[in-house]
């Protein structure tokens, strides 16, 4: 069967578009930066991920662009990447912090230069502010300390947020794996196991059946653990009346759409029911309002209101809605403050998440805005999976 991948043409229109939007905003040259924890908008132009080290790109407003990566990375990125000219730069070394005292390596200065941009008073757009470290900012005030450093986290958002067919189909392959991955796991499990032995299953399972990588510290967390909006699965025992909570999420071609469910050890009981049922109703209502034309922040606005009139402010921790794409969770969120209109081919995670006393409960998949509504990406959820013990 042929990889579902996105084809190298894509890669060449996203450089195209994105330097129309570096004129439109007046900037003689974009940067972003990545690593290996987030590595989105990088490898959204290069297809490069870094491995210990960090990396960035340039793109001038005629669309030519440079990759930049540390030392031990350049064939690496010359053998996957699809951007030709790569400066290696001390910069974007490993944390482990070595000299590399026999190399000789770029500047931003040289790199500019390459890329035809030149003068003292630049206006550089950087467009992932919070993946860029300090070493990277100073070398850039150093190298241009007259230039305007200008944050450009928009124009990123802007770009990324409506997907393609191609980006689209990495999605849908990605939750074809991780639904496997979930059935797997639900066969499996029984008391007495830890949360870690099931990540192993599932890890097994999506390696198996064709990603490229987890798209998230897997999550199989039980009873107390329930209630880590974010957190890392453990050793723990499951037990006989636990609460399971499982989010899986399999990588294809850097795209990591995911899948949330609860698992009730036993019958699910009196609270727990409750709050199982509420969150799957919130979830369900969440997607019965996502359509083209309307605004995030109304639709966020009312799934707090409901939380509240229901009696469970307490359960409420973030709106009904994230963004999905390179990264399991993007921007842009849906929230109240959210004041953007949902267009066709916007991708989001439905992620419908509320804690009770002891626990949590998550339901959550993937979807695709589409003119008559939405797509869903995954098969369906909503089922109470109650396990035999």
């Amino acid at each position: 069967m042929e990889r579902i991948r996105i084809p190298d043409q894509e890669y060449v229109d996203r450089t195209r578009r994105a330097a129309k939007l570096i004129a439109e905003w007046g900037l003689d040259v974009l940067l972003l930066n990545g690593s290996e924890a987030d590595y989105a908008n990088t490898r959204y132009f290069s297809g490069f991920w870094p491995v210990f080290e960090r990396c960035g790109v340039a793109i001038n407003p005629d669309g030519a662009s440079a990759l930049m990566v540390g030392p031990e990375s350049k064939i690496y990125a010359s053998d996957v990447g699809h951007i030709q000219d790569i400066f290696v730069m001390i910069e974007y070394r490993e944390s482990a912090d070595p000299a590399y005292p026999h190399l000789t390596t770029s500047t931003f200065g040289q790199v500019f230069e390459h890329l035809g941009v030149s003068g003292d008073h630049l206006r550089i757009g950087v467009a992932s502010i919070l993946d860029t470290n300090v070493v990277v900012w100073e070398a850039l005030k150093a190298a241009f300390p007259q230039a305007e450093l200008v944050d450009a986290r928009d124009l990123m958002v802007s770009l990324r947020s409506i997907k393609s067919e191609n980006e689209i189909a990495c999605l849908r392959e990605g939750a074809r794996i991780t639904m496997i991955a979930t059935e797997k796991v639900i066969q499996s499990i029984h008391p007495g196991m830890t949360e870690l032995q099931l990540v192993g299953i599932a890890q097994e399972s999506l390696y198996a059946n064709g990603a490229e990588y987890e798209g998230l510290p897997l999550y199989c967390f039980s009873q107390r653990s329930t209630k880590h909006a974010i957190s890392r699965s453990s050793y723990r025992q499951i037990e006989k009346g636990d609460i399971v909570q499982l989010n899986l999420s399999a990588k294809v071609d850097g795209y990591s759409p995911s899948i949330g469910m609860p698992l009730s050890m036993g019958p699910l009981k009196g609270e727990k029911r409750e709050v199982v049922e509420f969150i799957r109703e919130m979830h369900f209502w969440t997607e019965s309002q996502i359509a083209p034309g309307r605004e995030a922040s109304e639709i966020a606005k009312t799934y707090e209101d409901i939380f509240k009139a229901k009696g469970r402010a307490d359960a409420y921790l973030y709106g009904p809605c994230h963004g999905l794409g390179m990264i399991e969770v993007e921007a842009p969120w849906m929230e109240t403050s959210s004041d953007y209109l949902l267009e066709p081919n916007m991708t989001f995670q439905i992620d419908t998440f509320g804690v009770g006393s002891d626990f949590g409960v998550r339901w959550e998949k993937p979807v695709v805005i589409r003119e008559g509504g939405f797509e869903a990406l995954s098969p369906q959820i909503g089922e109470i999976v109650e396990i035999e013990c």
